[in-house]
């Protein structure tokens, strides 16, 4: 930049500065920069809101296909909702709802974790953007999970149906990989579609349940369904001919980690029908963190200065927790019937991980 100080120029060194494209119009007396954003922002309009606080909005979109390359996962995914009633404490999805709010340039209500429960998105238009967006050559071999980042069963879906609607685009296709994660019984309500998508495509259905003790599971998922509602989902999929399995995750270190309660769970998942178990350990993203640690403090106060030092250097657990936990699922696999080889292709389907050598078996505490 250059500005006058008596007769020479001074010259101000500024760091450059990304504006977006201008278009440089004419126009009397001078010469007018539009600045023009690249992209524009998406718009939130209210839908619904809830006595107990929680505000439905609307979200538009003009893409819902995240692809392996965008989300660094090995599949491909849909999600109808961003944000989630549910409130696990654990949920690492806080901070695609946080990134969201932040590009339609609104302000948080509230602390992120919270405004991630308590203002939901709804993409009202997915189903209808999908149907034009879906090319399945672009897929390949890769499977189309609906559900990665919140529950696609959230309480929403039974006033807005977008899952529902999503499921039914994909109908009009064939020879599809398709994957669906919640922890709602409200998925159940689809059985129909599901058994129809399941003659033309690979579909499986994936429970998501940590443990089987009720107590502990409110403690962690404030409003989630109860352990014994989502195996009641799990057996009546399976009766009606799913293929649908269970998704133990997040496996929480110190906390459902153990074995008894591991077998207890996969025992019942076993009598309800499952045709395979695939679990997970823990991650920790900045949101999360800002709302499961101090559960801790609260509920396991033991462990929290543990989880500090163990989550300090990273979102995940270390190599040998993974190891020792990846050792323990396998032999409760083979205790319960369940194929290990189906447990590890279905965990790198939804992990996008290629597969690791076989560990040795690691003794003592897992954390």
């Amino acid at each position: 930049m250059r500005r006058a100080s008596g007769s020479r120029l001074r010259v101000c060194e500024l760091p450059s500065l990304r504006l977006g494209k201008m278009r440089v119009t004419s126009g009397a007396p001078t010469r007018q920069l539009d600045l023009l954003p690249e992209t524009p922002r998406p718009e939130l309009r209210l839908l619904d809101e809830r006595e107990r606080g929680t505000r439905f909005v609307r979200l538009s979109v003009r893409s819902v296909l995240n692809s392996p390359a965008t989300t660094g996962m090995g599949f491909w995914s849909v999600n109808p909702y961003v944000g989630c009633e549910f409130g696990c404490t654990y949920c690492y999805a806080r901070d695609t709802h946080r990134y969201t709010i932040e590009r339609t340039g609104q302000q948080q209500s509230g602390p992120a974790w919270l405004d991630f429960e308590k203002r939901i998105l709804v993409k009202t238009d997915v189903a209808d953007v999908l149907a034009r967006t879906l090319d399945p050559s672009r897929l390949g071999d890769a499977s189309l999970v609906i559900g990665t980042a919140t529950d696609p069963y959230q309480p929403a879906e039974r006033r807005f149906r977008l899952t529902r609607a999503v499921l039914e685009v994909l109908l009009q296709y064939r020879g599809l990989s398709i994957g669906v994660i919640t922890k709602s019984p409200l998925v159940t309500r689809d059985l129909a579609i599901l058994q129809a998508l399941s003659e033309r495509h690979e579909v499986s259905v994936n429970i998501s349940l940590a443990t089987m003790d009720a107590r502990l599971a409110r403690r962690l998922e404030l409003r989630s369904p109860v352990p014994s509602a989502r195996i009641r989902a799990l057996r009546r999929l399976t009766a009606g001919g799913i293929h649908a399995g269970l998704l133990v995750a997040p496996i929480i270190p110190g906390i459902t980690d153990g074995r008894a309660g591991l077998s207890r769970l996969m025992g019942t998942a076993k009598e309800a029908g499952a045709h395979y178990v695939v679990g997970s350990a823990l991650r920790l993203g900045p949101s999360a963190r800002q709302r499961f640690l101090p559960v801790l403090n609260q509920e396991f106060p033991e462990l929290a200065e543990r989880y500090r030092k163990h989550y300090a250097g990273s979102d995940g657990v270390s190599r040998a927790y993974e190891a020792a936990l990846k050792h323990r699922l396998h032999e409760l696999q083979q205790a319960h019937g369940f194929p290990v080889d189906e447990g590890m292709r279905r965990r790198q389907q939804l992990e996008g991980r290629r597969p690791r050598k076989e560990p040795e078996r690691l003794q003592g505490s897992l954390l």
